[in-house]
């Protein structure tokens, strides 16, 4: 698997990360300023927040679901589409009641900014296609060596469980 991430998800040194086409470029690291805490997304010249725990939480839903779940990736303007990691990330039944995404206005793209991160912490698998990508949770039983050595406490996955 090529790697398509780097980086140890702090202000000083982000997450560097791109998008599930591989076409973007974004950074993400996890602030601990505010409370609750937040993944703090940039995309060029916007800023995009979502809160931590969408972590934890995105990987317990994938693995409930237990298949390939769509990304459907939408801007907060529009709907996103149902069954879709987008939907659920704005769901009123999703762990927070609605939105991941704090900023508003800006509350969406939650399907294309968390799920890289979520591969690069070894919790779950991404496609990468052009187009219509999906993702699924992997179990702690399966990762390697390496990817648990992501998880330590330095990474977002360690902060996201320190909020609950």
């Amino acid at each position: 698997m090529t790697k398509h991430w780097s980086g140890a998800g702090t202000k000083e040194d982000p997450w560097r990360l791109k998008t599930p086409p591989l076409t973007a470029e974004y950074t993400l690291y996890r602030d601990d300023s505010v409370t609750p805490p937040v993944l703090v997304c940039q995309v060029g010249t916007t800023t995009l927040k979502y809160l931590a725990r969408a972590v934890d939480d995105l990987h317990a839903m994938l693995k409930a679901r237990a298949d390939w779940v769509p990304l459907g990736a939408a801007d907060e303007q529009k709907e996103a589409a149902a069954g879709t990691v987008e939907a659920w990330g704005r769901a009123p039944d999703n762990p927070v009641g609605g939105w991941y995404g704090q900023k508003k206005g800006l509350r969406g793209r939650f399907g294309m900014y968390l799920p890289p991160l979520l591969e690069a912490l070894g919790l779950a698998e991404l496609e990468h296609n052009p187009r219509n990508n999906r993702m699924r949770a992997r179990c702690a039983q399966a990762l390697t060596p390496s990817a648990a050595a992501r998880m330590s406490a330095s990474s977002p996955r360690a902060f996201a469980r320190s909020e609950r």
